[in-house]
This record gives C-alpha cells, sequence and structure tokens, in this order.
C-alpha cells in the first residue's frame, strides 16, 4: 500500500485549516505557501476536499476555506476517503475484484487481519490528534516490535 501524494497533500491542508482562528477561513494561496505546494496542484486537492464535505469555502470579512466539522470529529480516514476508494493493502481484498482462491487462499485471513488493522488505525486518528501531535505510540497497540523499513 502506497499512500498517495495528493492524501499527504490533503492531510497537509486540512490540518492548516484547522488550525485557524475560530470563525476565520484559510485562503488556498496561504494555504499553498505555507505547505509550499503549488496552487494549482492544490486546487484539485481543495476540490476533492469540498466534494467530500471536509470543507467549505466562506465568502465575506472572514473569508475562506474552513471545516464542515470540529478536528475532532474528522478522521484520517475520512481525509483518505476524499482521494482513495477506501484502503485496500492487495487487489484481491477490493470488493471490485472476485478473486477465485480467496476460499482456499492460506494468506487471506492473514491480509484480511492486517487491511482492517490499517484501516481501524486511520479510523482511530482525528484531525485534531495530528495537529496537537498526540499520535498514539505504537508500542501502547500491543504490537511487540515496531520497526520501519520504508
Amino acid at each position: 500500500m502506497k499512500i498517495s501524494t495528493r492524501t499527504r497533500y490533503g492531510i497537509r491542508a486540512m490540518a492548516e485549516i484547522a488550525q485557524a482562528l475560530p470563525g476565520h477561513g484559510v485562503y488556498q494561496k496561504d494555504i499553498a505557501f505555507r505547505q509550499q505546494i503549488s496552487v494549482k496542484y492544490l486546487d484539485s486537492i481543495i476540490q476533492a476536499l469540498k466534494t467530500s464535505n471536509l470543507i467549505v469555502n466562506i465568502r465575506g470579512k472572514k473569508s475562506g476555506y474552513i471545516l464542515t466539522r470540529a478536528p475532532e470529529q474528522i478522521t484520517m480516514l475520512d481525509i483518505h476517503n476524499a482521494f482513495e476508494n477506501g484502503i485496500c493493502i492487495i487487489e484481491c481484498l477490493s470488493p471490485a475484484v472476485r478473486c477465485d482462491r480467496v476460499p482456499d487462499c492460506k494468506a487471506y485471513q492473514f491480509w484480511n487481519n492486517l487491511n482492517s488493522i490499517i484501516v481501524d488505525y486511520f479510523k482511530s486518528i482525528t484531525l485534531k490528534d495530528v495537529i496537537d501531535k498526540q499520535i498514539v505510540d505504537l508500542d501502547r497497540l500491543n504490537f511487540p516490535s515496531t520497526s520501519f523499513l520504508c
């Protein structure tokens, strides 16, 4: 599984918007400048976030983009799903693919469980957690050893 650039930039844009003063919008050009994302590329990201009803553009004195919900009510899965069709680490787990080997596959349950763990993790982390840097230490999730190879 690889997280797309659009998803990564979408999380960064959402964090920028979430940190705005209450009732004040954030301009797209300001997000682009602070996050070093081209305005043109950010435009497609903003559009996906709007289509997913995560942000709206307000007009007037305090115009710009605001969140449609509080940061603690927006999960990383919500943001991810604005750009991708769910999380699926291997093709045979996709609802769009019918794998004839599933009934006899010895590894299917392993992949399905791993996919569920990833989905649950994305659901468990809110935008507020990200901006407050309150991400749960993986050791507290009862994983015996955590090492990253990427």
